[in-house]
């Protein structure tokens, strides 16, 4: 492998950065703004799509695998750096409307338990419901923390408020990179750019067809957890850390890149989170944030080798789960770049 520049320091580029410092690669990280601090870290940490007997089986398949992975990587991490990302296996409670009978005959296909689950005494109007208990979360920014660590630690260089301007490229391959912070030349270059990754691709984009998607979460304080799961209903979900604090999310906006907070999704979040967990109407909000998710056609990401420049990889487009399908995907690309077997059948995440 050689030198490899990783471009993005989201989750996607730190944990391939990770994985190919771990191969005795030497990496370069560039990042146009601070590590972690996009769609990465605005997310909310669910290790599993939201009901995902309504997904493609792409994304099921690439999710499930990478849930599997999770909790040793998670493990790893913070016995090396000391930053505990506190991954949690707290299950999660699918509250109606939703397709019973879908939902149950997916899980025993897949193998993924799941349970009727008895109202809770702190939800109103919950009726009948579905407990998945191995859905797991993590807390997004530790896990940035530990894996920038890490990457750090194993002798990675990570260049922040370093803007790429484009991929020149000649013979076809990339020659180099020039940015805002000077040129960069490498054997290969990753883009794990997320929202900005079409932008930055340009002429090389092809139908890597990725944007930005507006998502904007609450967070409150409680003096221990709320709840004793993630719950879910339709597009709303809390979040409980082991903290008291609880997020509740989100929106889907097709703003481009305006990643401003608004009163009106801050008072549809609050009014519907309030009609389902009254214990909220007493609780201040503590924040109200934005961030751009990589949106893609059919949540699919884009994971590979460019079709007509041999040292120009992608790993990105993940949408809203690019935290939960980390380490499949670089799975996935390593496997690529080292001509090793895969796990499963990789054709639909190509760059086509």
């Amino acid at each position: 492998m050689s030198e490899i520049v990783i471009i993005g320091a989201g989750a996607l580029g730190l944990a391939t950065a990770e994985a190919f410092l771990r191969q005795g690669a030497a990496v370069t990280v560039l990042e146009r703004g601070e590590v972690g601090r996009e769609a990465s870290w605005a997310g909310g940490g669910i290790l599993s799509p939201l009901c995902p007997w309504d997904y493609s089986e792409e994304v099921t398949r690439l999710a499930l695998r990478s849930m599997s992975l999770f909790a040793s990587w998670a493990e790893r991490l913070h016995a090396a750096t000391g930053i505990d990302p506190e991954y949690n296996r707290c299950g999660m409670r699918v509250l109606p409307p939703f397709d019973v009978q879908a939902a149950t005959q997916w899980c025993a296909a897949h193998g993924v338990a799941c349970l009727p689950s008895p109202a809770g005494r702190e939800i109103e109007g919950e009726g009948e419901a579905l407990f998945l208990p191995e859905v797991a979360q993590v807390r997004n920014p530790r896990l940035l923390q530990a894996l920038r660590a890490e990457v750090l630690r194993l002798g990675g260089r990570i260049v922040e408020q370093c803007a790429v301007g484009h991929l020149p490229a000649a013979g076809g391959r990339v020659t180099g990179l020039q940015t805002t912070r000077g040129a960069f030349v490498a054997d290969n270059y990753v883009v794990t750019a997320g929202a900005w990754s079409q932008v930055l691709l340009a002429e090389h984009a092809l139908h890597a067809e990725i944007k930005p998607m507006r998502g904007q979460m609450l967070l409150f304080k409680f003096d221990a957890p709320p709840l004793p799961h993630i719950l879910l209903q339709g597009d709303l979900y809390f979040i409980p850390r082991r903290d008291g604090h609880l997020l509740v999310g989100s929106t889907l906006e097709d703003v481009g890149f305006d990643k401003s907070t608004t009163g009106e999704a801050r008072e549809s979040l609050l009014r519907r989170a309030v009609a389902l967990l009254p214990a909220l109407r007493d609780q201040p909000i503590v924040k109200h944030w934005a961030g751009l998710r990589p949106g893609s056609p059919g949540n699919i990401p884009t994971i590979g080798r460019h079709p007509d420049l041999s040292n120009l990889f992608i790993n990105s487009g993940h949408f809203r789960y690019g935290v939960t399908m980390a380490p499949a995907s670089v799975e996935i690309l390593l496997n690529e770049m080292e001509g090793h077997p895969q796990p499963f059948d990789v054709a639909p995440y190509r760059w086509r």
